[in-house]
């Protein structure tokens, strides 16, 4: 099948253990369910063209907060979840 990458990913613990379920009854693995649905949706064509445009949902807030501008993702990450984003 080829090389292997070993990876982690966050999975909302609902679905993550209908996951469990699923593949236990079908006999395989968590693995090869996940590589399976990637599968599925990697190959089926795309159903929706259009470009997705986020709506403006500004709160009127005061911009940024001090330290945020420039600052990298995991930076941005600790802001705002401080411990909890572990």
């Amino acid at each position: 099948m080829g090389a292997h990458m070993k990876t982690t990913i966050d999975i909302a613990d609902p679905l993550f253990e209908a996951a469990k379920i699923a593949a236990q009854q079908r006999g395989t693995t968590l693995r090869a369910l996940v590589e399976m649905g990637l599968r599925q949706v990697l190959e089926a064509p795309a159903k929706n063209k259009r470009t997705f445009k986020l709506r403006k949902a500004s709160f009127r807030g005061r911009g940024l907060q001090q330290g945020a501008l420039g600052a990298s993702w995991e930076q941005l990450r600790e802001m705002s979840y401080g411990d909890r984003g572990r």
